[in-house]
């Protein structure tokens, strides 16, 4: 609900359990820094902030955060235009990090904004989308340093040598990166986000420069699934499910099975055929199906 206090999601560590398959898509790449979290939301009409626990007040403030929102009106304005957002982001307070530059601190930077349809449904929005509303206020917030496909340890090794995000000229590098997948949950239902820290890296990423989209080498069962698993292939299975008519979203599920199931069925030869005995990673090849189908039937999610 929106009038209650939200903690912000863990960012989990690249390559745990929690993480698995984040890697499969198109991956957004943003700066991490080292502040403190913190939210900004409305709560019966009124301008609220929060730490990462607890929401606070003038009272109760945490590195003056409160004060530095109540003194600040954009946020208050950007709410009343936009209601159902809540306002997830680092307040640039000293922490282990020192070496932002001077004019860096001290300042709230925005890195994701979550929309609140009713009581029991959240969702993060895409940055192409929320950092449109931001800049219509001036809100600062996080840009993307690139937007990888399929991305390797070592491609995103190199993410962190360019990372100097507020980061005085000659200081080196910023404390890591964040890897969002806007199309990813991963096996316990969440949407989660991914994040490698290190302390030894070098940057020339600016924000005005943009996002460079950088594709890695394409996987064997994105391959496949562009080959074979194509809309008219997911269209001809659909439409023999809705024979009579009978389509609920309680059959999603059945859905992706028998797309899946159709596919090693009845591609499998042609497959091996085209593609010279590959060695295919079925978990990830149901992975990127399923998103396949989300894509091509995206009016059935």
């Amino acid at each position: 609900m929106q009038n209650e206090f939200k903690q912000y999601q863990h960012i989990e560590r690249w390559g745990t359990s929690e993480t698995k398959g984040l890697d499969l898509g198109e991956c957004y790449i943003f700066p991490k820094i080292d502040g403190t979290n913190a939210s900004i939301f409305l709560k019966d009409g009124k301008l609220c902030a929060g730490s990462r626990k607890r929401e606070l007040t003038l009272e109760q403030d945490n590195a003056g955060f409160f004060q530095y929102v109540s003194d600040n009106k954009k946020y208050l304005e950007f709410l009343n235009k936009y209601k159902n957002l809540r306002l997830f982001g680092e307040f640039l307070v000293p922490h282990s990090l020192k070496t932002y530059r001077d004019d860096a601190w001290r300042k709230f930077y925005v890195f994701d904004v979550c929309e609140f349809s009713n009581e029991e449904y959240e969702k993060y929005l895409h940055y192409n989308d929320y950092i449109k509303l931001l800049e219509e206020f001036d809100i600062d917030y996080i840009p993307c340093m690139s937007i990888i496909k399929n991305p390797t340890y070592e491609s995103l090794a190199i993410e962190l040598d360019k990372n100097t995000f507020l980061i005085k000229d000659g200081q080196g590098v910023g404390e890591g990166i964040v890897i969002k997948n806007y199309d990813y949950v991963n096996k316990y239902g969440r949407v989660t986000w991914g994040k490698i820290v290190t302390n030894e890296f070098k940057d020339k990423h600016s924000k005005a420069m943009g996002a460079p989209i950088i594709t890695c080498s394409k996987l064997i069962e994105e391959q496949i699934v562009n080959d074979f698993c194509t809309k008219d292939f997911i269209n001809k299975e659909f439409a023999k499910m809705t024979i009579n008519d009978d389509w609920t979203s309680k059959r999603i599920p059945e859905l992706l099975n028998r797309v899946f199931y159709t596919l090693i069925q009845e591609e499998t030869y042609n497959i091996i055929k085209k593609h010279k005995m590959p060695e295919i990673n079925f978990k990830t090849l149901n992975s990127l199906v399923t998103r396949k189908v989300k894509e091509i039937k995206s009016e059935l999610f």
